[in-house]
């Protein structure tokens, strides 16, 4: 069977988290710290937004970047946010910003390698990271350059400037951060801002979970550094996982990229889903700030609950914490922790360690409280 393969399957692994995701199918009632995915549901309205749009018959193709006036919208509010009228220091450039509608940002990244990495381009990526992002650069013959951002997974400008060489296409930032809950401070941003700018080099922003930042207004470095490519979605925020809704945007003079993504969209994913995207025109005006009031409760309740017996960072967003092992290996500790009901994944899935897991905390705040006394215990 081996012959029939492309050589390139053998340069990825089955996702770690899915292995966990599965397990979780066959186990009763487990304590699920595993899967990002929140436990709200779509809000109703949003939700019977997408229903009218099946029922009236908004279910055929849209053009490959999505529905024109839900771009035009994420473009207004994108100039808002960065352009003229912000103050940002890279206002200038974000001023009618290109803008490609996606199959989640999943869909947005592979877009955006497929249209960027050569064999042989090394991406600069800050460990821990999101699973994805080492696979689809080994897929497509690029080289990850991992920077160590252990033990308080900030960016460190300092070891991001030691990576760079000719052949650095891309650095990617993602704040906050999966799997660490990281959000990384405007000085970080600004000089790693600087460092890029020094030869040229795109910063690729992935945004997932901006709205989810609980002790400060949320700085992206987009609205610093001009030759962003910046990422945002859906599933996070409103719950809308399986909906596989999120925007690619990037300012003027990197408009060129967009329409390569665009390209490539039209032999790959086609377009997002055509009645969700109706949704998602709503949603960019849709207020969730007593959804993720209550994840800064539930974050609170876990991390009250374990920083006196294990050695962890106060997450300022997402909904994770990268949590040390307190013996052996992650994949140890979460082996042990499986025993005992409980679902967590092992730290070398996102990173070149495996001294650390990661605690997913969407789920009721009784099941973290029942998890948490587990965890007490076999700490």
């Amino acid at each position: 069977m081996k012959k029939y393969l492309a050589n390139r399957t053998s340069l990825i692994d089955a996702s770690g988290i899915r292995k966990i995701f599965n397990l979780a199918a066959s186990m009763k009632d487990p304590i699920n710290f595993s899967i990002g995915q929140p436990d709200f549901d779509v809000p109703e309205a949003l939700k019977q937004i997408a229903i009218d749009a099946i029922k009236e018959g908004k279910n055929k193709y849209t053009i490959t970047a999505g529905e024109p006036a839900l771009c035009a919208k994420i473009a207004e509010k994108i100039t808002t946010q960065f352009g003229p009228s912000s103050h940002c220091s890279a206002a200038a450039s974000w001023e009618n910003p290109s803008v490609l509608f996606a199959s989640g940002v999943s869909g947005g990244l592979l877009l955006a390698f497929m249209s960027l990495v050569n064999p042989g381009d090394e991406v600069i990526i800050p460990d821990p990271y999101f699973v994805m992002y080492k696979h689809l650069v080994n897929l497509l013959g690029g080289k990850c350059v991992f920077v160590d951002t252990y033990p308080d997974f900030g960016l460190h400008p300092e070891k991001i400037a030691e990576k760079i060489t000719d052949k650095t296409k891309i650095i990617i930032v993602n704040s906050p951060c999966n799997p660490t809950g990281a959000v990384y401070s405007e000085d970080e941003l600004k000089a790693v801002a600087e460092i890029a700018a020094k030869k040229d080099i795109l910063i690729l922003s992935d945004e997932i979970y901006d709205k989810f930042c609980y002790d400060a207004p949320y700085p992206s470095i987009a609205s610093i550094y001009p030759n962003t490519i910046l990422m945002k979605g859906f599933s996070k925020s409103f719950a809308m996982t399986g909906w596989r809704l999120a925007y690619v945007a990037a300012p003027k003079h990197l408009k060129p990229v967009i329409e390569e993504m665009t390209k490539i969209q039209q032999y790959t994913f086609v377009c997002a889903p055509s009645p969700f995207q109706q949704a998602a025109f709503a949603a960019l005006d849709y207020d969730i700030s007593d959804l993720i009031a209550g994840y800064k409760t539930k974050r609170e309740i876990m991390y009250e609950g374990l920083k006196d017996k294990f050695e962890m960072i106060k997450p300022a967003g997402a909904f994770y914490t990268f949590i040390k092992s307190p013996k052996g290996t992650g994949t140890e500790f979460v082996e042990k922790a499986i025993k005992n009901n409980i679902l967590i994944i092992p730290g070398c899935v996102f990173s070149e360690k495996d001294t650390h897991f990661r605690l997913c905390y969407t789920t009721t705040n009784d099941k973290i409280k029942q998890g948490i006394d587990i965890l007490r215990k076999l700490a």
